[in-house]
């Protein structure tokens, strides 16, 4: 049994002074950690659209870096954070596979940013979800989930990727919570940055 639905944090209520809802994307390629992402930093229990993969997927879906891999999600992940007594956060995970590239304009629809994030085995997974963000002129930041402590630096990274230097990349582990905190904080520091900066 998952440890957060028996967690009473899991079961947080919204606040009834919430008034203002902000929404983040996590994209990036399939298998990359983003339901795993939106799972670490929620603080109720996600809705998470995950599916048993089946034989349908066979020859569709590229699964040669994620041979482990046995659920996919088909929709989206959803999950959310209170920033104070006003402010939600919502956060809204994208299926990374090809066939499903058809929900991402609908979810990009009136969010603040995205976090791009990175598989290094696997970078040029990465380079649809940047050129659809850029496409939308949606602010956006790259997280490298690393997998395994080795693999390309983050300056190859933003070499491969052809992320101008003001882009943030950073490391992180999709699979703890402090680590996507700083992913997120990373976000919203950017998207400051980038208002401060409109005239």
């Amino acid at each position: 049994m998952d440890s957060r639905v028996s967690d009473p944090a899991a079961r947080t209520p919204l606040s009834g002074t919430a008034t203002t809802g902000l929404k983040i994307v996590i994209v990036g390629g399939f298998g990359v950690g983003k339901t795993s992402l939106v799972s670490a930093v929620s603080e109720i229990s996600p809705l998470s659209t995950e599916e048993i993969m089946t034989q349908a997927g066979v020859g569709v879906d590229d699964i040669a870096q994620v041979r482990d891999k046995r659920t996919t999600t088909v929709a989206f992940d959803f999950g959310r954070i209170t920033l104070n007594a006003e402010n939600i956060l919502y956060l809204f995970g994208a299926p990374g596979q090809e066939r499903f590239w058809f929900l991402w304009d609908q979810l990009f629809a009136g969010s603040l940013g995205a976090v791009v994030l990175v598989d290094t085995r696997r970078v040029e997974d990465s380079w649809y979800a940047i050129d659809r963000l850029e496409h939308h002129g949606m602010p956006f930041v790259v997280a490298v989930n690393r997998f395994e402590n080795r693999g390309p630096s983050l300056e190859q990274i933003r070499d491969a990727l052809s992320l101008a230097p003001e882009i943030p990349l950073l490391d992180c582990d999709a699979r703890l919570r402090e680590s996507c905190k700083l992913v997120l904080i990373t976000l919203v520091r950017h998207l400051t940055r980038l208002a401060e900066r409109t005239p």
